[in-house]
């Protein structure tokens, strides 16, 4: 194990403790604006891959409506998306639950974002590598371009990331997240509410 790594497990833990008890009046006024709007429940559980392969719930706020079509099938993200829902996804309120995630160890607070289970079996042997470290509640994807990047790049930024992971870049991972929320850049992918489903795309160099 890098010696970075104790210090990054301590850290996240330290300061996601820190947060959740700073921020608790915050997350239980978006709870009750949730619950007003969309009712129970107010907490969205998804599982999603984590540290080698590992599957946990993923939390978050829960910003969509549940309204099926007449197979039984999900509507379409931009027709359950509310407009509270859009808000909490422009400024990243809905991630906060994921601080939950971090203290449990599911996740850190940088690395690559925990995706879906069905995505495994798409990767590239080298885009699989993104599952060696814990993955974030933000990362190098998401402040070079966010939801905007095609999916080839996002991941070949994740493996970048573990091939580089230490004290600065996370540190200037962080930096960039606070920009980005303050410019809201890359909120979905082009012409869709969030972002189109991973099925498997030639690989991209970071630049």
């Amino acid at each position: 194990m890098r010696p970075y790594l104790r210090v990054k497990r301590l850290t996240d833990v330290l300061f996601a403790a820190t947060l959740l008890v700073a921020l608790s009046p915050l997350l239980l006024i978006l709870a009750l604006a949730i619950r007003i709007a969309l009712g129970p429940p107010v907490i969205y559980r998804q599982t999603r891959v984590g540290k080698g392969g590992r599957l946990f719930a993923l939390l978050k706020f829960r910003t969509m409506r549940d309204e099926y079509d007449g197979n039984g099938t999900p509507k379409p993200d931009e027709l359950r998306l509310t407009r509270l829902g859009r808000s909490l996804r422009a400024a990243s309120l809905d991630e906060l639950p994921q601080l939950v995630n971090v203290m449990r160890g599911d996740m850190a607070l940088v690395g690559p974002r925990p995706l879906l289970p069905e995505y495994l079996a798409r990767y590239s042997p080298r885009q699989a590598r993104r599952h060696e470290v814990r993955p974030g509640i933000t990362g190098l994807s998401q402040v070079r371009g966010r939801n905007a990047l095609r999916w080839s790049k996002r991941l070949a930024l994740d493996v970048w990331y573990v091939d580089h992971l230490s004290a600065r870049v996370d540190a200037y991972i962080m930096w960039r997240t606070l920009v980005s929320l303050v410019r809201r850049d890359g909120i979905a992918a082009p012409g869709h509410a969030t972002m189109p489903p991973f099925l498997g795309r030639p690989e991209a160099r970071p630049s």
